[in-house]
């Protein structure tokens, strides 16, 4: 069997068992999955940001907390569908990442990662002081109350799928060549007329909207969104665990780290004040003995890749 049939054919495999979960596992088991999934298009729009486009964020919180408080203020304020509030707050966020584009985008390196966490830590503080969202006391989804989990975990594997193709197919057309020409040496790129802004530019839109609307799923499973959460710096210490473990510059590496992530999750909630200290050594473990994390890894010692974005 050739190596496209077998990718097909895992693939298949593997589509096939998260649809049909719901029918067959526990309700705890789909809560488990539904966690994966949507901490999987996370942690893939900061692989594209960092892994692929060299654009290394601490502020994606920022589309967290509004794409979760849009959900929020829609739903209940003013009567919204609740998937099209879900819609609506990655619209929202595409929104605010065109206005923060360009003062952004004249920064490079590590002040850019300080400009985009700096515009989060300001969200957060602005949601904390605005009575028309409770202040700092945050909000309860109501809504949300009257959905099955089934639905939830389906919207998410969605998300999931939707997501990761379309980093693959993005990053096998003639922008994501753009993209990884860039983060390799942008003068050069630029050099031979690729347009730096522009690739950057649809890069970042893309990231914040299916950030926005990820988030929405996620605040639907949780029901309560408060905004020192909601805008925390944490988020990007999750992603940056997943993205690591599971494999920068890869496509299936956000899979596999967010699974890593979402069980060790589950057991460290036991040490409440240590979690964050214990993935913070994980990583420096994996940094230090598997560079490439966990997909990387085993795709250079077998010379396989499930999702090849490599072209003849």
């Amino acid at each position: 069997m050739s190596s496209n049939r077998i990718r097909i054919l895992l693939v298949v495999l593997f589509l096939i068992a998260l649809g049909t979960l719901p029918f067959w596992a526990s309700r705890y088991m789909v809560v488990i999955f539904l966690l994966m999934c949507l901490h999987t298009a996370l942690a893939s729009m900061w692989n594209l940001l960092a892994g692929y486009s060299g654009l290394i964020s601490l502020g994606q919180q920022m589309f967290i907390g509004i794409g979760g408080y849009s959900l929020a203020v829609l739903s209940m304020y003013h009567g919204i569908p609740i998937f099209l509030s879900v819609l609506l707050g990655g619209v929202i966020s595409l929104f605010l990442a065109v206005i923060i584009s360009v003062p952004v985008f004249r920064m490079k390196g590590v002040y850019f990662a300080i400009g985009t966490w700096i515009i989060a830590e300001a969200l957060g503080i602005c949601f904390s002081n605005w009575g028309y969202v409770r202040y700092g006391m945050g909000l309860f989804i109501q809504p949300a109350y009257k959905l099955p989990i089934s639905t939830i975990y389906y919207a998410a594997l969605v998300i999931c799928v939707g997501s990761v193709f379309i980093t693959y197919l993005l990053l096998r057309s003639n922008l994501g060549l753009a993209l990884m020409a860039i983060r390799d040496d942008d003068v050069a790129s630029e050099a031979i007329g690729v347009n730096i802004f522009r690739c950057k530019f649809t890069c970042f839109l893309l990231s914040a909207f299916i950030t926005g609307v990820t988030a929405g799923v996620l605040y639907l499973n949780t029901i309560f969104i408060q905004p020192f959460e909601a805008f925390g710096i944490g988020w990007t210490v999750k992603l940056l665990f997943i993205v690591i473990i599971g494999g920068l510059g890869t496509v299936v590496g956000p899979i596999v780290g967010s699974a890593v992530f979402v069980m060790l999750q589950q057991y460290l909630s036991e040490y409440v004040g240590f979690n964050l200290i214990l993935l913070g050594i994980i990583t420096i473990l994996v940094i230090f003995f598997t560079p490439k994390g966990i997909v990387g890894t085993f795709q250079e010692k077998l010379g396989f890749e499930i999702l090849p974005i490599r072209r003849q």
